[in-house]
């Protein structure tokens, strides 16, 4: 199959919409599609995008630039990205550009994936018209959650063809080398991987850093900005901000790790505190620190049980309790026992179900004119 993957941000960049477009477009390569990525220019550069990323397939990186960052701009380059689909007509249309898939939505089918509902007027329009569009062969959303919501918003239009597939990751690979991690030798390793935005939780982690002298916390990940905002001289020694990393370079920190926290908040919010998903989250590190087997524990959080349950995979505590948290720290760092049957539990189910392989052919399956139940 011929896919065009239509991603509205820039490749590269620091944020994680970009990573989950590189992983998708190299499952569907790894499957034996054909797949182009459209994006937007990156934020920096870098000599090898693929590289970068840490992808294991090669596949073309369109650049399609915007006039401007308004809705009129991304209009227009909406219409470049039609054109060029026109050339070369795909056999499936992919991604969450919402204007490109709108625009393009009469060239090919297309498959709609989205992480939020809509609440702007300058894409609400443009999504009940993809909605309705005859072209429309699927929805994909990452939560059950959200598919719930869609419904609800969308009940006028009829049943939508939504289907659930959470996030992935990849299974782990022999590393090319072993990360330097600062502090002490042969205490534990306690770490956090990802974005350091409001609802992240960072207070929590620095919270348990300030419990536990006897160990150190690594925190993985976050923009300059937020690194400046959380990393303050009076932090506890134990705690380390090792800022962004490419993510081709982030698996080769997990195996350095005895615990891993995703302390997600009841809120979560975007990069500049631009939206709150927390109802709907999938995210991709917790489905990192499963492929690697780490003991993690999580948020109770409704969304998260639809993949995590409490002493089975992981320890599930209540965001706002510091002290139910810094309990379960405890357990297992002295219970090694527990530590390794949870890990191992993640790992398995991970293995079964959540990589980005299983994920392209869930969002995929059907495509050639079978029917697919949603779900």
């Amino acid at each position: 199959m011929r896919i065009a993957y239509l991603h509205p941000g820039s490749v590269p960049s620091l944020y994680a919409n970009s990573v989950h477009a590189m992983r998708m477009c190299d499952a569907f390569a790894a499957a034996g599609h054909d797949v182009a990525l459209y994006t937007a220019p990156g934020a920096y550069s870098v000599d090898d995008p693929h590289d970068y990323y840490g992808v294991r397939h090669r596949f073309p990186v369109h650049t399609v630039s915007s006039p401007d960052y308004t809705p009129a701009g991304y209009r227009d380059r909406a219409e470049r990205v039609r054109e060029l689909l026109t050339r070369a007509t795909p056999d499936t249309i992919y991604g969450h550009d919402l204007y490109a898939l709108t625009a393009a939505a009469d060239v090919a089918p297309v498959v709609y994936e989205t992480h939020r509902l809509r609440d702007d007027p300058h894409t609400l329009g443009l999504e009940d018209r993809l909605l309705r569009a005859d072209t429309l062969a699927r929805v994909v959303v990452i939560s059950h959650a959200l598919a719930r919501d869609y419904r609800h918003a969308y009940a006028r239009l009829g049943r939508l063809p939504i289907l659930v597939a959470p996030e992935g990751a990849d299974p782990p690979e022999p590393s090319a080398g072993t990360p330097e991690l600062p502090g002490r030798p042969n205490v534990p390793r306690i770490g956090y991987v990802g974005h350091l935005y409001e609802g992240r939780g960072i207070d929590l982690v620095l919270d348990l850093a300030d419990r536990f002298p006897d160990v150190d916390v690594h925190l993985i990940g976050g923009t300059p900005e937020d690194l400046a905002r959380w990393n303050e001289p009076r932090r506890a020694g134990n705690a380390h901000f090792h800022g962004h990393r490419p993510p081709g370079a982030v698996s080769a920190y997990y195996p350095l790790l005895d615990v891993v926290l995703a302390p997600y908040q009841a809120k979560i919010y975007t990069a500049g505190g631009h939206c709150e998903t927390g109802r709907w989250a999938s995210p991709m590190k917790l489905f990192e620190y499963m492929a690697h087997g780490r003991a993690i524990i999580a948020s109770d959080l409704p969304v998260l049980r639809e993949i995590l349950r409490d002493r089975a995979n992981c320890l599930l505590r209540p965001p706002d309790e510091p002290r139910a948290w810094a309990d379960a720290l405890g357990e297992l760092l002295t219970d090694h026992t527990l530590r390794h049957t949870l890990g191992d539990a993640a790992a398995r189910q991970f293995a079964h179900t959540h990589t980005w392989r299983h994920r392209a052919a869930r969002v995929l399956a059907n495509l050639d004119g079978g029917t697919t139940s949603s779900t």
